[in-house]
């Protein structure tokens, strides 16, 4: 699985090329594909520059970080500045490692490092996730097992995974032409009746370049024109957290009413991020149906085939959405 993937990444997510620095973030975990991703990298003329953590490193600089959780250090400043692309592996050993400390603690960083984040959102970036004993835990799967459902996910199970992509990124274009008819979208399912109108905003293919896997197409509904609620029926690892059985209300685009049945501290914290917290960054449909199970990973199960998510937080200025918030819509898009 290693090599594909690594080629996969190299060749289609980023398309490397000669001269160019790819800085790449993992953590131990994922070490038996970088040397994969190394020769990928230098066999098209890119130097790939490796930043690896360790299992419970976040945790730690949480902990003890200081002044350095709202202070960019301009090491971090200067490698962002100098990469011409990014590769990021989520690879947590326990993606609820954090789960005990103060939400608030989090969040905070995550605000004052923002301006690294608008860095990386300017120059190409991928995002991927590779198989660890932590993550199939969280899935309620076999180690084997969630690899296995991570290789059809990737299309890494097919003659041809890069053809499979360009595939998939033909039908969610049709699936687009429709969509980007319509002015309003209402979501009825037990619990939720929203509407949301997407009236000249841009709906994007999103077909593996940035998320892989992927399969989605999403935009950035209009900020003040969210009404109703909505129920999220599936669990997801957040911040480092789990949080399930979320609820929300929203009344002209904001969010007036919230709870959860798991992580309710974080979901409250979250939303008192900034003023652009309490409002949708995103909706979008999932298309890929080598997805087929929730695993609580967001990058995973948002991209499911048939389903709908929606994000709070920063849109995507490609949409046409204007939102602005230190909050990621999701963990699936670099914050």
């Amino acid at each position: 699985m290693e090599a594909r993937f690594a080629e996969l990444l190299a060749a289609y997510c980023l398309e490397a090329q000669e001269g160019e620095a790819i800085l790449v973030e993992a953590e131990l975990p994922a070490l038996p594909l970088l040397p994969h991703l190394k020769r990928a990298f230098l066999g098209r003329g890119a130097y790939p520059l490796f930043r690896i953590g360790y299992p419970g490193e976040g945790r730690d600089f949480l902990l003890h970080g200081g002044a350095w959780l709202e202070r960019i250090p301009e090491v971090e400043r200067a490698l962002y500045e100098k990469a011409d692309k990014f590769l990021r592996i989520l690879s947590a050993e326990n993606p609820l490692e954090v789960a005990s400390l103060d939400p608030g603690l989090s969040l905070r960083h995550q605000r004052a490092w923002q301006p690294l984040a608008e860095l990386r959102l300017k120059k190409p970036w991928a995002l991927t996730l590779y198989p660890t004993v932590g993550y199939a835990v969280g899935a309620g799967m076999g180690t084997e097992e969630f690899r296995e459902y991570l290789q059809r996910a990737l299309f890494l199970d097919r003659e041809d995974p890069v053809a499979a992509w360009k595939a998939l990124a033909r039908f969610q274009e049709a699936l687009i032409q429709r969509l980007a008819q319509g002015e309003e979208l209402r979501l009825l399912a037990p619990g939720t009746d929203l509407r949301l109108s997407v009236a000249g905003r841009r709906w994007i293919n999103s077909d593996g370049r940035r998320n892989m896997p992927s399969g989605e197409v999403f935009t950035g509904p209009l900020e003040d024109s969210a009404e109703g609620e909505v129920r999220f029926n599936l669990p997801a690892f957040v911040g480092g957290r789990r949080v399930e059985g979320v609820y929300l209300r929203f009344q002209k685009g904001e969010v007036v009413e919230a709870r959860a049945e798991v992580g309710e501290e974080y979901l409250r914290a979250a939303l008192a991020t900034d003023e652009g917290a309490r409002r949708l960054g995103e909706v979008g449909l999932g298309t890929n149906f080598g997805l087929t199970r929730p695993t609580g990973l967001i990058l995973l199960d948002e991209k499911m085939g048939g389903t709908v998510h929606l994000a709070l937080g920063r849109s995507y200025p490609e949409t046409g959405g204007k939102n602005q918030s230190a909050l990621p819509m999701y963990t699936s898009k670099p914050p």
